[in-house]
């Protein structure tokens, strides 16, 4: 995914493209849903917070905008985010590690994909 895709070639010799689309995250949202609303936010964890094991009822994705988070679904290795990284998580499946490591706050914006009469975006588990 580090493919950089610009929106426009410039030619030779001409000032690199204004806008140039770098791809994060592609996710299969399985089984597929019918997403009626997003609600998007964001987030700051301090240094050394770990969040408890939880799971979100909805298809969630975020990037990391800040910091260092060690993120692992249950059952899974370990994944070590850093600012740009982008990570999913899929709906039903338990988060065992979403963690602050670092001695400096974290931060991500995350989006949930919300159906149709849902509110809930994290169950504690």
């Amino acid at each position: 995914m580090e493919k950089e895709i610009p929106m426009e070639q410039p030619s030779p010799g001409a000032a690199p493209a204004p806008i140039v689309r770098k791809g994060l995250l592609h996710a299969e949202i399985a089984p597929a849903r019918r997403i009626a609303r997003v609600e998007i936010q964001s987030v700051t964890m301090a240094p050394g917070v770990s969040a408890p094991l939880h799971l979100h009822p909805c298809p969630t994705m975020g990037v990391v905008t800040a910091g260092f988070i060690a993120y692992q679904r249950q059952g899974e290795h370990v994944q070590h985010l850093k600012a740009g990284d982008a990570f999913y998580e899929p709906a039903g499946v338990s988060v065992a590690r979403f963690d602050n490591e670092g001695d400096v706050s974290a931060s991500f914006v995350v989006h949930y994909l919300l159906e149709e009469g849902a509110h809930e975006t994290v169950k504690v588990l």
